[in-house]
């Protein structure tokens, strides 16, 4: 009977631990630890001088990207840890469009809900005017749960050691650099003073701009990892290397070699470890005519990636350099090669190379719609149009869906 009355009372708990998880989701304290399963600490801030907003996020939990980050440029940002609610962002910017107050568009949501005291909300108006909110409930957590608003950014946590968020608002008004970049260091900055008392899993950073367009947009995650502030930082690299390579580009075609010089070797730094951008690379420093360090960048991406050879066929033109001559092997391009081959003279700016290769392939019988938009291309750009035309016309002729050969025919016509 006693084992009987032990077996109905683990049931009974067991159901009441279901019951309560299922209310509560994967935030409510263990009631066999004592201890809550997720801490998450944020900062939301707005940048006036760029009119852009962001918010950076970490948590001992996976994807804390996906439900705790808000931004809708030129009206607001919310960000919404603990138990999370979307609903505080999807009111809350209802509420802003109307002109309401950052505090009138949170409290808006709270009045209605039931589990606010588990929750944690902070937002920003347009003008980066602040509000936030810790729940009640969260007091009873293991490790500090509270929130600090300051001069167009907010900072709130739960779980947390005791100076975490003040080393977080400290370091975000004390950052230099990108809105990006100061959010980051401010999360780093964050877990170095202590951070979640049960350990790091994922993190997050999105900004956003009213002038910004898509490629200036920010939105990195780091789902799952032992790291993820590094890896956090690695993604930011990436994002700013790519632009930093595409700066250098313009700055040597405007002729300014000291800002391209300096953009380039920013950008290689950045981007180190991204293997899909090592082609793009070489060519950069190709263009620069620095055709061994080009070289060097073909053979780092083969020993990081194998898998990189299929590019080969691209770097035709350094098939004479001496650390590359035993890999690039002519003889066994396919046309699909060539093309690769005669694509990047064209992209380092040398069409006449560009059409002789052309011109000798399409001698030794190989053909395709592509080869032949490459020779008029080519032949346009050496004010060629009559052969450009006929060019242009054969590749549509072998291919009717050939979009670029159609466009490029359309506009030597309008000459």
């Amino acid at each position: 009977m006693q084992k009987s009355s032990q077996k109905l009372v683990l049931v009974c708990c067991l159901c009441l631990i279901s019951s309560f998880s299922s209310l509560f989701g994967q935030n409510l304290p263990s009631l066999l630890t004592n201890k809550n399963i997720n801490a998450t600490f944020s900062i939301v801030a707005y940048d006036e001088s760029r009119q852009e907003w962001g918010i950076a996020v970490a948590t001992n939990n996976i994807y804390v990207g996906n439900s705790t980050i808000y931004i809708k440029p030129g009206l607001g940002a919310f960000s919404v840890i603990a138990e999370t609610e979307p609903d505080y962002a999807l009111n809350g910017f209802e509420q802003l469009q109307k002109g309401k107050t950052i505090k009138e568009a949170i409290l808006f949501t709270k009045k209605a809900d039931k589990a606010a005291h588990y929750r944690q909300v902070s937002g920003l108006d347009k003008q980066g005017n602040a509000f936030a909110f810790t729940g009640e409930a969260l007091k009873y957590w293991n490790g500090k749960s509270s929130h600090l608003m300051g001069n167009k950014f907010v900072v709130m946590g739960n779980q947390l050691d005791e100076k975490v968020l003040e080393t977080i608002a400290t370091t975000y008004q004390n950052a230099k650099g990108t809105l990006a970049q100061r959010l980051l260091k401010s999360l780093v900055a964050g877990q170095t003073a202590g951070g979640q008392i049960h350990g790091k899993q994922s993190a997050a950073l999105v900004v956003k701009g009213s002038k910004n367009r898509w490629f200036n947009q920010i939105d990195l995650r780091v789902d799952h990892s032992k790291a993820p502030f590094k890896e956090l930082q690695r993604l930011l690299n990436y994002h700013y290397g790519r632009i930093m390579l595409n700066q250098a580009t313009y700055a040597l075609r405007a002729g300014n070699q000291k800002r391209a010089t300096n953009k380039l070797h920013k950008a290689e730094k950045l981007l180190t470890g991204w293997n899909g951008m090592y082609s793009k690379i070489a060519l950069v420093n190709s263009l620069f005519g620095n055709n061994d360090q080009a070289a060097q960048w073909v053979l780092k991406a083969l020993k990081e990636n194998e898998q990189w050879r299929v590019n080969l066929p691209a770097f035709y033109y350094l098939r004479k350099h001496p650390s590359l001559q035993h890999l690039i092997k002519p003889e066994t391009f396919t046309t699909k090669n060539w093309e690769q081959a005669i694509a990047m003279f064209l992209r380092l700016g040398q069409a006449k190379n560009a059409q002789t290769l052309a011109n000798k392939i399409l001698s030794q019988g190989k053909s395709s719609s592509y080869l032949y938009y490459l020779l008029g291309k080519s032949e346009a750009r050496l004010n060629q149009p009559l052969k450009a035309k006929a060019a242009l016309q054969k590749a549509i002729t072998l291919d009717s869906d050939n979009v670029e050969a159609r466009k490029l025919l359309t506009d030597l016509t309008k000459k």
